[in-house]
Parts: structure tokens; C-alpha cells; sequence
């Protein structure tokens, strides 16, 4: 269904000459991204956006990539940065640290970390000075692969740790990360017993990738202070927050959102965005390519319990499609020690799941039973439990749910 934008919306975009036609129809079809790079910047050309750019006031970018291919976006200095710090200024259990002037801590990919070296005019990044963003946060991870990360490496980081916290009157640091490094560390420092090196954190974020759920509690138990999802993407800025209850709040601030369903009756939807908060490339009805699950499955945006995943990684299956946060809640389920999982597809009607565990120790061959039995029902194929020692990372410093 097409849908015409509120009437703010069109004044923003009319003189845009990406969206001319469908101003002239007067109905917007959803706009994919190849359409976005298609003629690029041309297709976005304004005379208000070429003095911006003459003036410094707008800037090419690219997104980071890490879920699909990098694209070429014109945004406001530092927009993606302003929009997260606002949120979190605003975050009910953040803020209060944020006012109280405490720095961030960033643990997620190689590929922030070199980003902000670039940032900086350096190509290393091997000293803490060419890691800071500004004057507020500090990326700390040089290695694609957590699991590489040796005793020198994590003790590095722990010193650069504390010296965040301790610049602050209350030793008081917020700590943001891909929750998967961040449990990488949990793991180094428990095995080699660095925890009096490891000052705990005011708050953490989780913003970066879809955070399993045995992660989660993880990081919950380990560290006893607020931990918060973030839902966003580079071209949108930030979306959705979660809050201590589980629940998800919109942070829709020049934005609004459609769910439109993958599948008649899959209970999963595309996610459809409107927004203007770029004013330089406002987006209309814009598939951002990720998926959500509502609390009733309706189509209500107010109603999301959850973001599950790439809609290009969704698993056909004889049932309907299914998403990463729906094998994820099955493994959670029967397998609260697993912490990383990988779906690998072995041709005809059968699968492996890939797993490690927390303490590295395989499941018994009954927990892999009951796992090899819950995935079995989830997929329709016949399932076998694999522990690997490690899973390998992808080359965006990600991990893959899913190997076709």
C-alpha cells in the first residue's frame, strides 16, 4: 500500500528530485536502497543541499557496512553522534550518569575502531589518543576477532578502563558495546581472574547487533547496573530504547514508523521508516531491512517486543519464515549456556547448529537433544548440535547467524 507523508513531510521533500514523481502522483512506494544510490548525490541534489555542502553544514559518508553494503549518505556533521548522545541524555536510567559528566567506553568492531582513527587523521589507532572520538568516548578494541584477544590485550583495555573511570569523581564510567565483545571479555577476565583490574560500569549499552538472549542475562547478572538495548542504523540514527522491564520505547523524534508483515500471518514485520531528522537526506517510507516482532502481532509500531533480525537473513521454512531472535529464544530456552550459535544449512531437509558455551565446556549429550529437538521444530529439518571452541567472526567483526 502506498502511503502519502504528512504535509510537513512533503514541503521537505518536494523540491528533492528522488521523490518528484511520487509528489506529482501523490503516493510514496517504499523506497529500497538501491533507488537511495541510484544517481547518487544527483538524485538528492537541491540548491539548498549544494550550499550546505560548499558551507560545511552537510558531508559525504559512508554507512560502516556491517549488515549491507556500504552507502554513500550526505547528514549533518557529527548526526549520527548528536543523536546518540541526546538519547543518551534522555535515557531514564542513563541520564542521570550522562548530566553527571560520565565518559562512554566503546567495546564493539575493529571497524569503529578504525573509523575513529580516520576520525582523527591517524591509521593505527595503537595509542589511547587516537581512539577518543571527541572528548567523551574512548573505543578500545584493535583485533577483528574477540577470541583473539590475548592476556596483554585485554589487560590494555582494563587499563585504559580505569583510566575513563577514574578521571571522573565518582570513578563513574557508561559503557557501550556489541554485546558479544563485551561477554568475549567477561570470559578473558574471569579466566585469568582480572576482576579487581575491571571497574564496573554506571550503565551499559548494547547498540550495535542483535544481542542474544543468554548474553543479555549474562552481562544483567555479571554486572548489576542498567543494560540497554538500541535500536538504529547509521542513515536513521536511533529509533528505539529499551527499559529496565524489557519493554521498548520509540524515540521517534522527527520520525514515524510502519510494520509492514513479511509473510500473511508470520508475525514478523519490515520495517518501514519515515524521517526528516536528516535534513539533508530525508528518508519517506524507507525499508530499513530490519525485522520486528510485536507483542500481538499486529501491525501497531507502539506494540514491538522485539527486533529479531535481517529481513534477507529470514529462514524459509515449511511454517513460515524465521528470524534470528526466534532460533535465538529456542536456544535460550533449553540452553541458557550457549553463547554463540550458528545455524549452518547442510542441504535436503537437515541442519547443524554450531554452539559455543560460556565456559567453553560442551553441552551434555541430553541438553544437545533437547536443543537438536527445539531447532528440529522451529526449522522443519532434522537438526544436530555441534560445539565448536570457537565460531569464527565475520569480516565486519560480526557474527552470522545463518550460513545458507
Amino acid at each position: 500500500m502506498n502511503r502519502l507523508p504528512s504535509a510537513d513531510v512533503l514541503d521537505r521533500v518536494r523540491d528533492i528530485p528522488l521523490y518528484r514523481a511520487s509528489v506529482e502522483r501523490g503516493d510514496f512506494p517504499i523506497l529500497e536502497k538501491p533507488a537511495i544510490a541510484e544517481g547518487f548525490p544527483d538524485n538528492w541534489m537541491t540548491p539548498e543541499l549544494a550550499r550546505a555542502l560548499k558551507a560545511g553544514e552537510a558531508e559525504f559518508v559512508l554507512s560502516t557496512g556491517t549488515n549491507h553494503a556500504r552507502m554513500q549518505l550526505i547528514r549533518p556533521p557529527y548526526f549520527l553522534l548528536r543523536s546518540y548522545y541526546r538519547l543518551w541524555s534522555e535515557h531514564p536510567e542513563l541520564g542521570a550518569s550522562w548530566h553527571d559528566g560520565a565518559k562512554r567506553v566503546s567495546l564493539t568492531t575493529v571497524l569503529a575502531t578504525e573509523h575513529v582513527a580516520r576520525v582523527n587523521s591517524r591509521k593505527s589507532g595503537a595509542t589511547p589518543g587516537e581512539r577518543w572520538l571527541d572528548d567523551r568516548t574512548l573505543y578500545l578494541n584493535r583485533r577483528l576477532d574477540p577470541a583473539d584477544w590475548d592476556r596483554a590485550e585485554v589487560e590494555r583495555m582494563l587499563t585504559e578502563i580505569r583510566g575513563v573511570a577514574a578521571a571522573h569523581p565518582r570513578s563513574s564510567y557508561l559503557l557501550d558495546c556489541s554485546g558479544h565483545h563485551l561477554a568475549h571479555l567477561v570470559a578473558k577476565v574471569t579466566e585469568w581472574d582480572l576482576w579487581d583490574a575491571f571497574p564496573p560500569p554506571t550503565g551499559i549499552v548494547h547498540a550495535y547487533e542483535y544481542t542474544p538472549l543468554n548474553v543479555r542475562a549474562l552481562l544483567r547478572a555479571r554486572f548489576g547496573c542498567p543494560v540497554v538495548d538500541l535500536f538504529g542504523s547509521t542513515e536513521l540514527g536511533y529509533l528505539f530504547y529499551s527499559e529496565a522491564d524489557g519493554s521498548y520505547r520509540p524515540y521517534l523524534d522527527g520520525m514515524s514508523v510502519e510494520l509492514i508483515p513479511v509473510k500473511p500471518g508470520s508475525g514478523i514485520h519490515s520495517l518501514i521508516v519515515t524521517s526528516v531528522r536528516n535534513p539533508y537526506m530525508p528518508l519517506v517510507r524507507y525499508r530499513s531491512g530490519d525485522c520486528v516482532r510485536t507483542f500481538d502481532g499486529s501491525a501497531d509500531p507502539m506494540r514491538i517486543a522485539s527486533f529479531c533480525g535481517r529481513e534477507k537473513e529470514l529462514l524459509a521454512t515449511p511454517a513460515g519464515p524465521v528470524a534470528q531472535a526466534d532460533l535465538d529464544a529456542r536456544v535460550a530456552g533449553v540452553a541458557p549456556r550457549v553463547f554463540l550459535q550458528q545455524l549452518r544449512l547442510t542441504g535436503g531437509a537437515e541442519c547443524r547448529l554450531w554452539c559455543t558455551t560460556f565456559d567453553g565446556t560442551p553441552l551434555t549429550p541430553e541438553g544437545s537433544r533437547e536443543l537438536a529437538s527445539a531447532v528440529t521444530e522451529l526449522t522443519g529439518r532434522a537438526c544436530q548440535v555441534e560445539h565448536r571452541a570457537r565460531i569464527p567472526v565475520g569480516r565486519s567483526g560480526k557474527y552470522a547467524w545463518l550460513i545458507p
